[in-house]
């Protein structure tokens, strides 16, 4: 299927299946080979709107000739149309564009320590959550951070249990600048945040006086049936990072701020060369443009209850669950059966899916998915798990 050598010239970073996939559309890909492959991962949630979605194809190659990238130094169009929809939809007063979820990540935390310089006394210290995926970033030197010498960006962060209000009340100190959380951690496990534990953290923040971030980078731009998960649990957080879903398969994060906590100054935020530039900002606009379609989030509602119901049913019928998660991000917890070996033998069966966790499958089909692929998803699973059954018998 692929050229060996090649296939060395590639630092080993990742277990790849041997499958080349040379064209996508909507919810399948082909391999080189002319296979179809249902795909329900979708780049582990970056294809918002499936492959290669004509919406978003348009837009870049229209985009392309004109104006591809002038530099972080200049405006484009496209750049402040989106920065404008962008916060105009989100309830937002300023936007940062980036390239990642973590350099999103990290900017929001450049932002939060700016911010406790400013109105909380150089407070730096940041309450997150374990198993976060924002709870390890890349260590980059941030000059923005108060002590001398300047520390890593991960210095400061203390970790607390997720869905404990208690030791997040308990963790909130002098120094602390503010609580960061993810609506649901995707990467731990398809891990939802009770209501009261999200709205809780919200209201000890407004109460001990500091600032209340949240990472939807997995659970934004629609992925949960609304735009930002915080509209579900009825929450507002004073800076948000965006990513994968925002650019619908190209490179875009966003970094969103409100009210006071837009306090940055030239020159605070570095890297991000190419963060917000005309290809990449036209991309944006498209995929906004359409999830804020009337009609479009109530889609990703209704297939969302029939993915939900379609998983249940597999799952009661095979002994695990119960399902987690909320709208197009759902997570099937195992009972002694290995997730890897599930989404290896599913990819025998033509479907996509991955596994966060050694025992939890994760469903992050594109928010267009029909009700047709739904179901030709749970047959191909229902074989995937039976495969699983036979080999597990002919072991014993």
């Amino acid at each position: 299927m692929r050229d060996p050598l090649a296939n060395r010239r590639l630092m080993h970073t990742l277990e790849r299946p041997s499958q080349l996939f040379v064209r996508g559309q909507g919810s399948w890909l082909w391999d080189v080979e002319g296979r179809a492959y249902l795909d329900f991962s979708q780049g582990w949630a970056v294809n918002s709107l499936g492959h290669s979605p004509s919406v978003l194809v348009d837009a870049l190659k229209h985009q392309a000739e004109y104006l591809i990238d002038p530099g972080p130094a200049f405006y484009n169009r496209c750049v402040l149309d989106l920065a404008a929809r962008l916060c105009q939809a989100t309830g937002s007063q300023q936007v940062h564009f980036l390239n990642s979820g973590a350099e999103a990540n990290q900017a929001a935390i450049r932002l939060a320590r700016k911010w406790g310089r400013l109105h909380r006394g150089g407070a730096w210290r940041i309450v997150t959550a374990r198993r976060s995926d924002h709870e390890h970033l890349p260590t980059a030197f941030d000059a923005q951070v108060p002590p001398s010498p300047p520390m890593p960006v991960a210095t400061g962060m203390d970790s607390v249990p997720y869905n404990d209000l208690e030791a997040l009340r308990a963790a909130i100190g002098p120094e602390t600048v503010a609580v960061m959380l993810e609506p649901v951690q995707g990467d731990a496990g398809v891990i939802p945040a009770t209501l009261e534990y999200l709205q809780g953290a919200a209201r000890a923040c407004r109460e001990r006086g500091v600032l209340f971030i949240l990472d939807e980078m997995q659970t934004g731009i629609g992925r949960c049936g609304a735009l930002l998960a915080e509209d579900l649990y009825g929450v507002r957080a004073d800076i948000l990072s965006l990513g994968k879903g925002l650019g619908g398969g190209v490179p875009l994060a966003a970094l969103l701020a409100r009210g006071n906590a837009c306090c940055l100054e030239p020159g605070e935020q570095g890297g991000a060369h190419h963060g917000g530039n005309a290809l990449m900002s036209a991309a944006g606009l498209a995929v906004l443009d359409t999830v804020l379609e009337p009609g479009f989030l109530d889609h990703v509602r209704e297939v969302s209850e029939h993915l939900r119901e379609g998983l249940a049913r597999i799952a009661r019928r095979e002994g695990h669950g119960p399902l987690r998660g909320h709208g197009l991000l759902l997570g099937l917890p195992l009972i002694r059966l290995s997730a890897a070996a599930v989404v290896r033998t599913a990819l025998e069966e033509g479907l996509l899916i991955d596994a966060p966790q050694a025992g939890c499958l994760r469903f992050t089909p594109a928010l267009t998915i029909s009700h047709g692929n739904i179901d030709e998803m749970l047959k191909r699973l229902a074989r995937a798990f039976a495969r699983c059954r036979r080999l597990a018998a002919e072991e014993d």
